[in-house]
């Protein structure tokens, strides 16, 4: 873990982040002494489907979205 203050951080951000890139070692950014943010190495999420996620989880009906008869009715949807 690399620790380094705001001041520094800012004027030397480029080799920062290329440390990070080299050693895959954390990067705390301090006010004060005081932690305030830690930058990471980026790593992506490998096969991640948001829309999939529940595929083949759920069933839909097929008439999920019809009213039943006696709702439809008194809606005046349906005679």
């Amino acid at each position: 873990m690399i620790s380094v203050n705001i001041t520094s951080a800012k004027a030397h951000l480029s080799s920062l982040l290329k440390q990070l890139e080299e050693s895959n070692e954390e990067i705390i950014i301090e006010r004060a002494g005081k932690p305030i943010a830690k930058i990471l190495k980026y790593t992506p999420i490998k096969d991640f489907n948001r829309l999939g996620i529940l595929r083949n989880k759920i069933n839909i009906a097929n008439d999920f979205d019809q009213w039943p008869d006696d709702i439809a009715i008194t809606l005046g949807v349906k005679d």
